[in-house]
């Protein structure tokens, strides 16, 4: 199976490369479509004329590796997508004020490109806020840094910088010909993203900012409509739409829009610690086929592939490195079956139905029993406006039954024929009178990926002693180095100021880490006092998140990991002065909710030390040195021309130990992930279960003939506190 894992992945990296040549041939000054223009009915987006029944692919640009986008792409249309959906990410593409970043895994113009090179149309959600389970919601840090500003109110501050990115989207698109009208793929923008959800916490500024930002985005005209999602309240001239598991029963604001589903959620994100989610398919396509039986035009599927969190761009609290999110394209670009090849037959039956479902106004409802029923679309008359064929005009008929029972199948009668309809499923008739499709009934085959865990493990085991084959052989244990990072303030940069920081304005988001020191003189009646009354002190903080490690002299004595929680923490002192030194750690900063620019990250109100003789020790306003980063993440330990490390071999019996650096020159190693080349591959985490490590896992052999340095950090050796790893390929 391993030699076939790895023929497959060859071929699977071979053909990216045939196709991204092929593409970069094709996009260069091609003309992708006629011009044409976007409108819309209270039926359907209308493309050059004419109603279109339409299905997106959500993918996320910059979960990929550009490699992947041909491929996955391609993937999506075979499958049957009409559209690709993506996100814009706002602090992917200005990490800086002004400085603008539209290159590598963030060039939106070539991706842009390679959808309409595929024949395909593009659906850009610019928001500027995604959520989308990224780091602070697509928002850049330094915009919390604006003096006055509040985001996504009615607030100047906040209002000009979102339009000058908004507009800086826009206009780059135009640039390059991208829109419809200009030959280009894109039919549909989005404005804002979920407000209705947190509208109300803003009151009246709220509703103030909903307007403005529905009257900013047509001011720029683009040339294609625009909608809003999750948003009740928006004005008439923008679309609003339903995200959920479930959008059949949902209705736009007005009856002179259509019914659009920005967000088909066929699987859900992971936080660490947690199960991988996993929705059936024949759910997901009974979704689908009610949606469209129910008078819906354009469904989006959320995600069609998910990718991965590369670097420190998963969102918070705690959002794990992989977004898979169980899509029909799974995270490494492979068709996860049967979702995506029963999905593909649901596709096409709808594209049967299509020339139906546009030329009627509204289907016919019919009631075949107590929880069956039928939707008919049949039209005889060419609708005002539109421009159909005489094949669509002549007596169209396509009909959706459905049987809502979850448990029981049902026999109705429609049309002078029984059917027999599974529960909870929806047989789709493009004649009216043969069954094409049932959601169901899957005819797709089954892949089979290999999940599971490394339990269990002693609480010692480290890399090289977990890579251990059965017979007690290790293949690449003689190749694993290793090299400490220094547990204290290791740079010039560090700074001595008064009192606790908050954790992100002294980052600015440049590292996960923010070290806090700091030095606590004990004398020996202290000691005396401990020992005589049987306590010892104890270090509280009102709320942390995300993580916090606490070191005395330089030794790990505790950990905390949770979202703004309570940290009470044993402490051991010796005679005379010692170190405490307190290292902060952001794992995803939160990407959802309201007053986003004030959560934060890091320490929250007081800080003491209890027990002491003459009472507790406030330290809340105390010279605390601070560190942001580490020593290795800034002197790049993962590069392989670094000669900063002082790299030494790691034996399988070593001891382990707290923050420490792992390499290895990739041969033939068995990783938990596979991606493309050079990136950091983000957050790792192993948590504790019942005193073992654990953590999930997929199995890919990494390398073929490439060499590849795959670097590691881990913060703690022992799994009875936590594991977690930062992993760079290069």
């Amino acid at each position: 199976m391993l030699s076939n894992s790895k023929a497959g992945i060859t071929r699977t990296l071979f053909a990216w490369i045939c196709v991204c040549v092929f593409v970069s041939s094709v996009t260069e000054g091609a003309q992708w479509f006629k011009p044409f223009n976007v409108t819309y009915d209270h039926r359907a987006l209308i493309l050059d004329g004419n109603r279109r029944i339409l299905i997106s692919a959500g993918i996320h640009y910059p979960r990929a590796t550009p490699e992947m986008w041909p491929d996955l792409i391609a993937k999506s249309k075979e499958g049957g997508a009409d559209v690709i959906e993506t996100y814009v990410f706002w602090n992917g593409h200005e990490p800086a004020r002004g400085q603008y970043n539209f290159e590598g895994r963030y060039d939106l113009v070539k991706f842009a490109k390679l959808v309409a090179s595929n024949g395909l149309y593009f659906f850009l959600r610019i928001g500027p806020y995604a959520c989308a389970e990224w780091n602070f919601g697509g928002f850049p840090v330094w915009l919390r840094d604006i003096p006055g500003i509040e985001f996504r109110t009615n607030n100047e501050p906040f209002k000009e910088e979102m339009k000058r990115f908004v507009s800086k989207v826009v206009n780059l698109m135009r640039e390059e010909l991208l829109f419809s009208w200009q030959g280009g793929p894109i039919i549909l923008l989005q404005i804002e993203n979920e407000y209705g959800n947190i509208e109300s916490n803003y009151g009246n500024g709220g509703k103030e900012y909903v307007k403005w930002a529905a009257s900013m985005a047509l001011s720029l005209g683009a040339g294609v409509p625009w909608v809003m999602c999750r948003q009740p309240d928006a004005p008439y001239d923008i679309i609003d739409t339903c995200n959920a598991y479930y959008c059949d029963g949902f209705k736009p604001n007005s009856p002179n829009k259509p019914t659009f589903w920005t967000e088909n959620w066929d699987g859900w994100y992971t936080q660490w610690g947690e199960r991988l989610p996993h929705r059936p398919v024949e759910d997901l396509a009974f979704a689908v086929a009610r949606f469209f039986q129910r008078g819906g035009s354009l469904q989006n599927y959320y995600m069609y592939f998910g990718g991965t969190n590369f670097g420190r761009t998963a969102g918070g609290p705690l959002q794990i490195t992989s977004y898979d999110y169980d899509a029909p394209i799974d995270e490494y670009g492979l068709l996860s079956e049967p979702k995506w090849g029963h999905l593909k037959d649901l596709h096409a039956a709808l594209k049967l139905c299509e020339p139906a479902l546009v030329a009627a106004d509204s289907p016919t409802y019919i009631k075949l029993g107590p929880k069956q029923e039928a939707h008919v679309y049949q039209a005889d008359v060419h609708p005002e406006g539109l421009n159909l064929s005489l094949s669509q005009i002549s007596s169209k008929c396509s009909a959706f039954l459905a049987n809502i029972d979850e448990h029981k199948a049902a026999t109705v009668t429609f049309h002078g024929q029984t059917y027999i309809i599974p529960p909870w499923s929806v047989s789709i008739l493009p004649d009216c009178r043969n069954t094409a499709f049932n959601t169901a009934k899957v005819g797709a085959q089954t892949s089979v990926k290999l999940v599971g865990s490394y339990l269990p493990l002693a609480s010692n085991v480290l890399p090289a002693q977990q890579l251990l084959h059965s017979n007690g052989i290790s293949d690449i244990s003689k190749s694993w180095m290793t090299t400490k990072e220094p547990i204290s303030i290791w740079s010039n940069s560090s700074f001595t100021a008064e009192s606790i920081w908050e954790h992100l304005n002294v980052t600015k988001d440049q590292s996960d880490y923010l070290w806090y020191s700091t030095r606590i003189y004990v004398s020996d009646g202290d000691i005396l006092f401990w020992k005589e009354n049987a306590v010892d002190p104890k270090l509280t903080i009102d709320s942390v998140r995300d993580v916090l490690l606490v070191f005395v002299n330089g030794q790990l004595i505790g950990n905390v990991v949770g979202h703004w929680v309570k940290v009470v923490q044993t402490l051991q002192f010796q005679p005379g002065y010692n170190d405490l030194t307190l290292l902060s750690q952001t794992v995803g900063l939160q990407n959802y909710g309201a007053f986003l620019e004030k959560d934060g990250a890091g320490i929250r109100g007081t800080i003491k030390i209890t027990g002491f003789e003459n009472g507790h020790v406030d330290l809340s306003k105390s010279l605390w040195t601070y560190q942001v980063g580490l020593q290795g993440e800034f002197l790049k330990y993962y590069n392989e021309e670094n000669e900063n490390a002082e790299w030494v071999e790691l034996t399988p019996d070593a001891i382990p130990s707290t923050f420490t650096w792992y390499k290895v020159p990739c041969a033939a190693i068995m990783v938990e992930s596979i991606q493309q080349f050079p990136c950091s591959f983000g957050r790792n985490w192993r948590k504790s279960i019942r005193d073992f490590c654990q953590v999930t896992f997929i199995q890919y052999s990494l390398c073929s003939s490439v060499t590849i340095l795959l670097s590691t950090f881990a913060e703690v050796g022992e799994c009875r506190s936590h594991w977690s790893t930062t992993s760079f390929f290069k």
